[in-house]
């Protein structure tokens, strides 16, 4: 194995592989990365806000889109995307482009865990800023975009980049339906070669060069919400006025 490893004919043969495998992958790779993160901040937001409001079948709602995907592995819903979705549209002559279904894979299933984030952290906002704001006449809509969301984000913000970390590592999982990302194109070029050290260990570090700088935010982000004020409960007179 370490012989393989140092061999310079297979590492020259990785270099003249690079602008074709490994380029294209890794530009597949961020493409599913920031469109999936988008689509999983998104649904993620409305679920979030969806699992904390006062409507019953919104929770409902909620609990079973978070607890059936986070329920059940990611291989398998990416396996379901690529083999009902394409029946779905296939009367209509639609074909579903493998970056799409890379992006609903990914983006479905983080979101379910960035809602349960956002969740967390509105629940974590003290319910007499809700009651101080309803007191000066704001809307639920107007209470969470200008007083909940707001303290929200400060508290959010670690674990939504640990969520963003996760997501570009399980873009990996594409490679089971061809899904044209750098894990595909690495199994390719090494199971052609036998190549694997050599493909491999390339691999590892591109996704290393993406996911390094984003564990360092997270780390920063951790470190700078320790410092930041905890929101206060605000006592609501009896009067009904706000502090």
């Amino acid at each position: 194995m370490l012989k393989g490893l140092l061999d310079a004919k297979r590492w020259a043969a990785l270099l003249k592989a690079i602008p074709e495998y490994y380029i294209p992958g890794f530009v597949m790779t961020l493409r599913i990365s920031l469109v999936g993160l988008a689509l999983a901040l998104a649904l993620g937001v409305v679920f979030g806000i969806l699992s904390t409001s006062k409507w019953k079948i919104c929770k409902v709602i909620t609990r079973i889109y978070v607890e059936f995907i986070q329920n059940t592995p990611l291989a398998l819903q990416i396996m379901c995307y690529y083999s009902v979705l394409p029946m779905v549209f296939s009367s209509q002559g639609f074909r579903i482009p493998k970056f799409v279904l890379g992006v609903i894979g990914v983006g479905v299933y983080h979101g379910a865990y960035i809602s349960e984030v956002i969740r967390t952290g509105i629940e974590a906002i003290p319910k007499g800023q809700s009651e101080a704001a309803a007191s000066q006449g704001f809307s639920y809509v107007g209470t969470m975009r200008y007083v909940i969301m707001p303290q929200t984000i400060k508290i959010i913000m670690p674990p939504l980049a640990n969520q963003a970390l996760n997501l570009v590592k399980n873009t990996s999982i594409l490679a089971m339906v061809a899904g044209m990302d750098l894990m595909y194109f690495t199994d390719s070029w090494g199971s052609n070669r036998g190549y694997f050290a050599q493909a491999y260990f390339t691999s590892a570090l591109l996704y290393f060069i993406i996911c390094f700088p984003l564990a360092r935010l997270a780390r920063y982000l951790e470190i700078r919400s320790m410092r930041l004020p905890v929101a206060k409960q605000i006592e609501i007179p009896a009067g009904g006025e706000g502090a």
